[in-house]
């Protein structure tokens, strides 16, 4: 086994220089085992998961995913795909049960990227020319889900990318309407129903109802980008059922991996999916849909099924929420432009994104792991597992408020220590921008 005082160096020589001197300057921990909402470092320190960008919504090594990822590992991990294979099955059918309306057919991928080529793969061949997506989106970091993402910070580097795409403010139905107006039935609507990585932003209630009808009149195709927000994030099962919607094509990740496997699937209507089933060549993956993947994903949904983990996620989002704005608001309002959330999806936004940094790092030292926002900076996501206990819920606020009065005491509107001021360039340097 690597030393763990050999991590660093490996990145260095091996990985990722940039984040090997990032990781080497701020301190940065060696993550080696988890187990529910604990992650354990190379110390055998206990940090309270409360990041993973959304993946751990069962928790970490949860028992009933576990003896099901174990019991296929040894039976028949990988397929040759020359045969049908039961646990691909199984799990679309699973999905497909819960999944909203008449979304029925299921396409197995191994990301949320590789979900949303799938995505556009499945507007192309209905004839959607146009991809019309919200600025502030992600959809990841593959070359066609770079191309409905919506920060040029990430695109421009590798322009051009997918041509046809058109970006429109996220929340406004009449932006929406205008440019679908303007390409009637060749375009297909991108859409998350809460953006998670732009900082949590939540969009007027009605919204996504106002798309849906938007596309339907003008013959256009809804995709919703569930990968984060879906299987009981926001409190509900998806987002789309908040607003009673069914998209054509709904994108599923993270959670659907039981926080064992990667895996991620594109849902997809019958009209929709009709060119796929006439020729199922058109869309084929080695590796995705696996019987150790699939099996994960059956597991994952049954429990957040049979353990109310969409109940859980409401009432403890809840609460939160509730109890950060409070700490917020008596520690450190002027540092904090606001809280917002939804479930277990809440976001704190500071004034600055060095503040955010700090606020973060802090955190870290309290054994707390949150997430940043890849699309807004100042915004610190929190995304914990449903399976918090008391106890757990107690030692992050508490945590929260001692972050948050620290914080308050650095940031006071005397100018920066020396100290702070090598937080700050460290900050800077990976939000990949000049200190």
């Amino acid at each position: 086994m690597i030393d763990s005082g050999d991590v660093v160096k490996l990145y260095r020589q091996h990985v990722n220089s940039g984040m090997a001197r990032l990781a080497g300057l701020v301190g940065m921990a060696t993550e080696t085992r988890a187990s529910g909402s604990l992650v354990y470092d190379e110390n055998d320190r206990a940090y309270l998961d409360c990041g993973g960008y959304g993946v751990f919504i069962a928790g970490h090594c949860h028992p009933t995913i576990v003896s099901a990822v174990r019991a296929q590992l040894e039976r028949h991990p990988l397929g040759t795909r020359s045969m049908l294979s039961r646990e691909l099955a199984s799990a679309a059918s699973t999905l497909a049960a819960v999944a909203p309306g008449e979304l029925r057919y299921v396409c197995f991928a191994n990301s949320g990227a590789e979900a949303s080529e799938i995505g556009v793969k499945i507007a192309r061949l209905n004839g959607k020319s146009t991809l019309i997506s919200m600025h502030g989106g992600f959809h990841g970091k593959t070359l066609g889900a770079l191309s409905i993402s919506g920060r040029p910070r990430y695109r421009i580097p590798f322009e051009p990318l997918l041509p046809g795409v058109e970006h429109v403010a996220f929340g406004s139905a009449e932006l929406v309407d205008a440019a679908v107006a303007r390409h009637g039935d060749a375009c297909c609507v991108i859409v998350e129903p809460v953006q998670g990585e732009a900082g949590v932003i939540i969009p007027p209630h009605g919204y996504l109802r106002d798309v849906q009808a938007i596309c339907r009149r003008h013959g256009a195709m809804l995709m919703l980008d569930e990968i984060q927000t879906g299987l009981g994030r926001l409190g509900t099962w998806w987002g789309a059922d908040r607003e009673g919607i069914t998209p054509d094509v709904m994108l599923v990740g993270k959670g659907l991996s039981g926080g064992c496997v990667p895996v991620a699937a594109a849902v997809v209507t019958p009209r929709a999916f009709e060119a796929l089933n006439r020729d199922p060549l058109l869309h084929t993956s080695t590796f995705a849909g696996s019987p150790l993947a699939t099996s994960a994903a059956r597991a994952a949904i049954e429990v957040i099924r049979d353990e109310d983990l969409v109940g859980r996620a409401e009432s403890i989002g809840a609460r939160l929420l509730g109890s950060i704005r409070t700490i917020i608001q008596e520690s450190c309002p002027d540092l904090v432009v606001g809280v917002r959330g939804m479930g277990l999806l809440i976001g704190i936004e500071f004034a600055a994104d060095h503040i955010a940094g700090d606020f973060i790092l802090e955190l870290i030292q309290l054994r707390i792991v949150v997430s940043t926002s890849l699309n807004a900076p100042r915004v610190v996501r929190f995304t914990p597992p449903a399976v918090l206990s008391e106890k757990e819920i107690d030692w992050l606020l508490g945590a929260i408020r001692e972050a948050a009065v620290t914080i308050r005491s650095r940031h006071a509107p005397a100018s920066r220590t020396g100290i702070e001021r090598f937080r700050h360039s460290m900050l800077c340097v990976h939000n990949g921008r000049p200190a």
